[in-house]
């Protein structure tokens, strides 16, 4: 079977590699249909895996597959569902596993496609519980950002800052995969959505999104819209994932109590921070990881309701290191996604 694999910095190639054995029991074979391509990607690619890993790597840590063969014992799987797999590979046992908090995992393994082989490959066997059910009418392109993307602004906006109907949200890089999401999932409970995006042109595409106010924030401060347009206020809520750069202004565009939550340092992992403005404005500020499979799950459920990704491109498989260099150079709007 066909997999695309990482031999070393900036060095994938598709190959020809056995198929896995049959499922064994717990597991479900699943045909990969499509990936989506995300950050963590780009960190793998350029060598930044954070624990040791074994070269060469079957790639693609988001996913979706057809389920094609059953292991002894699973049940309520049939061929044909499609399904989506969750990237991490938890234990099922540990507190946080068994009270639902997949993301926090006392035992886990690692990421696939990342430490792990991953999704880009024409066959996987993966545990039955550790998929989700993709809705009848998702196309496989949209269910192919729901085990990451969506999941993530989930975790971030509901379970974290816990965001509410009528509020104010300032969503940095909205032409993101995740920024396009937050602006979506925002705008349907009625928020009213700051976006900041790097050029005019995205800046108006993330206004076609729904955002009620859109900041370039290569020319303007956003911070400064942000005040005006909130009458010196400031927001209930930072949707923050850049980092450095922005760290400072997002701090500064909350309202006394607001929360800003955080899941992304893509322009540098360091930045000072005003304790005194922190604790004197009472600032909440939340770290954010991963996601739960029943976060998957509501963002499947919401892409059914008509809430859909972004999509900027729609690749075949063979054009994974071209569309990573894309995306690494942040000339996307919204999702790659690459089909087998």
């Amino acid at each position: 079977m066909r997999a695309l694999q990482l031999f070393g910095d900036r060095d994938t190639r598709l190959v020809d590699v056995p198929e896995p054995p049959p499922p064994s029991p717990g597991e479900v074979r699943l045909r990969m249909r499509a990936v989506g391509l995300n950050h963590i990607d780009v960190w793998g690619w350029r060598g930044m895996a954070f624990a040791k890993r074994k070269l060469p790597l079957t790639v693609g840590a988001e996913a979706v597959g057809e389920v094609v063969a059953l292991g002894e014992g699973v049940t309520g799987w049939r061929p044909g569902q499609l399904a989506v797999p969750y990237g991490a590979l938890t234990c099922g046992h540990c507190r946080a596993c068994r009270e639902g908090r997949d993301n926090l995992c006392e035992n886990v393994a690692g990421v696939k496609g990342f430490h792990l082989d991953g999704f880009a490959q024409e066959l996987v066997n993966q545990d039955a519980r550790l998929l989700v059910p993709v809705p009848d009418g998702v196309p496989v392109e949209h269910a192919a950002c729901a085990a990451i993307t969506f999941s993530t602004v989930e975790h971030m906006l509901f379970d974290n800052a816990k965001l509410e109907p009528g509020e104010t949200i300032l969503v940095q890089a909205a032409g993101s995969g995740i920024g396009t999401v937050a602006v979506k999932l925002a705008k349907a409970m009625g928020c009213t959505v700051i976006a900041t995006a790097g050029s005019d042109e995205k800046c108006e595409q993330a206004r076609a999104l729904g955002a009620d106010h859109v900041v370039n924030y290569t020319t303007d401060r956003f911070e400064s819209v942000a005040r005006r347009v909130t009458k010196k206020r400031g927001v209930d809520v930072v949707f923050e994932h850049v980092g450095a750069s922005t760290w400072a202004g997002s701090l500064l565009s909350l309202r006394m109590g607001g929360r800003l939550v955080t899941c992304g340092s893509t322009s540098g992992v360091s930045a000072e921070t005003n304790l005194m403005m922190v604790f004197q404005r009472q600032l909440k500020i939340f770290g954010s990881f991963g996601a739960t499979m029943r976060n998957v799950a509501d963002g499947l459920g919401k892409m059914a309701a008509g809430i859909t990704p972004v999509l900027d491109t729609v690749a075949p498989l063979d054009g994974f290191s071209e569309a990573l260099a894309r995306l690494e150079t942040r000339r996307v709007f919204g999702k790659i996604v690459v089909t087998l």
